[in-house]
């Protein structure tokens, strides 16, 4: 079988970043570049098309295209050298009387712990990453849910009833609506 195709990105790129030692040869191709593949490919490599049942769609999107590497048996792939484990970078704690611990999975209001759904976290811990940024339902689902999650913005009106609620009255309006679009955490300002 030849291996005659040719790849093409949508974006063509300047800067090709240096080559990262154990990893394979990537870079970002022109629109108007023609890659001769077996020169990316281990020796006896070929590639085929990959179905199309076994690639994700995404909503709205044109269908993905993917690729088979078939290496011959006996053939070892060449293994990327282990990263460093860097510690996490110590975020700012957001504006607010909401604090959020990504590591413990624990969010409080004002020193009081709330009990939330696995879902009320991620959703709650998203929109106050995020101070006074509009997300539409649309966005929420995809973001908190992902992309494989059957359902509608009601979803999503549901879950921030529900977080309202575990805020208690003095904090239910840190989580406002924008009509017709969908939520934003508005923090309360300092007097």
């Amino acid at each position: 079988m030849a291996n005659s195709r040719s790849f093409s990105a949508s974006a063509p790129s300047t800067l090709t970043p240096p080559p990262v030692p154990g990893r394979g040869r990537l870079r970002a191709v022109a629109p108007d570049e023609v890659v001769q593949i077996a020169d990316f490919l281990p020796p006896g490599a070929t590639w085929l098309p990959a179905p199309q049942h076994t690639l994700p769609t995404l909503p709205g999107q044109p269908p993905m295209v993917g690729y088979l590497v078939l290496v011959p048996a006996g053939q070892e792939p060449v293994a990327a050298a282990p990263e460093p484990v860097l510690p996490e970078p110590r975020q700012a704690p957001a504006p607010g009387p909401i604090r959020i611990d990504a590591v413990q999975r624990a969010a409080e209001v004002e020193g009081r712990v709330l009990d939330l759904t696995y879902l009320e976290f991620e959703l709650l811990a998203h929109l106050v990453a995020h101070p006074h940024r509009v997300h539409t339902r649309d966005q929420l689902v995809t973001t908190v849910w992902g992309y494989g999650h059957v359902g509608d913005g009601r979803t999503v009106d549901v879950h921030v009833a529900r977080l309202r609620r575990k805020l208690g009255a003095e904090h239910r309006r840190t989580i406002q609506t924008v009509r017709r679009v969908g939520y934003k955490y508005a923090p309360p300002t300092a007097r």
